[in-house]
């Protein structure tokens, strides 16, 4: 039997698919990364199943003991508390243990966190980058604003409510006007919306919130100046003394051109 990654509902109980219900019914064992947030679940669609913790913690142990029993045919689920597992969530080192076993894998699709929220952002477009969740540190997100100044398209990401002030206060330092969607509790009974530049939210959002933040980033205004002559501005300051780092960090924000390309460039 092929393993079955399953997708859950990211709020409300009723978004689950046909499919995802069968199997879960059919399941020799569903593993789970909390075994009380699923049996809500099932418990809501009259499921009885054997459950198996399956999270961060002891996913590779489980591992080990779930592949011999996935290669003697045993039919089992995987699924997290909400959205798809393996994207940010435990699972991606069971399906590729399986795939490398010889163990067929099949997905089960349904509800993204990702994809309703960049929809309801107003900021949807034909491409767009996941960040998966934002880096904790200060430094960590100035790097990762400055690598997006010149991304055309949006960007879309996970966020606590703890951290979403600091770093909406980090966004609103590097692209104050930069467009910004806060989409808290996705279809649950709270849902809430956000909409504004990245300065307005950091002035919204001075206090954590509760409930589950997916963030969305509007498109970079990019460089406004081309990398090899902005490159050469940096190159130039540097011959006349500048630190490197102060060089690029100056040059990139004068023409929107990634400070860290900057400074390799020139090295």
């Amino acid at each position: 039997m092929p393993l079955a990654v399953c997708a859950t509902p990211i709020g409300n109980l009723d978004d689950v698919t046909l499919r995802v219900l069968d199997e879960l019914r059919a399941a020799d064992v569903v593993l789970c990364e909390d075994t009380r947030h699923t049996r809500v679940l099932l418990d809501r669609h009259g499921i009885r199943a054997r459950l198996l913790s399956y999270h961060e913690h002891n996913e590779g142990k489980r591992t080990a003991e779930l592949l011999p029993r996935l290669l003697a045919g045993e039919r089992m689920a995987l699924v997290t508390d909400a959205g798809l597992p393996a994207i940010s969530d435990p699972g991606a080192r069971l399906v590729d243990a399986a795939l490398d076993a010889g163990v067929p894998v099949t997905v089960l699709p349904g509800p993204s966190a990702v994809d309703a929220a960049l929809v309801v952002s107003g900021i949807a477009s034909e491409r767009f980058q996941f960040l998966g969740f934002l880096p904790r540190g200060k430094a960590g997100l100035a790097a990762l604003w400055d690598e997006l100044r010149a991304w055309p398209f949006a960007a879309v990401a996970f966020e606590s409510p703890q951290r979403l002030p600091a770093t909406l206060r980090s966004l609103a330092a590097a692209a104050p006007d930069r467009s910004v969607a806060v989409c808290r509790e996705l279809t649950k009974v709270h849902e809430e919306v956000v909409r504004g530049t990245a300065a307005e939210l950091a002035r919204r959002f001075a206090e954590p919130p509760r409930g589950e933040i997916t963030l969305v980033i509007g498109p970079g205004s990019g460089p406004s100046a081309d990398l090899e002559g902005a490159a050469s501005a940096v190159a130039e300051l540097v011959a006349a003394g500048v630190a490197r780092r102060r060089a690029a960090e100056v040059v990139a924000r004068l023409t929107g051109a990634s400070r860290n390309e900057l400074y390799r460039r020139t090295l």
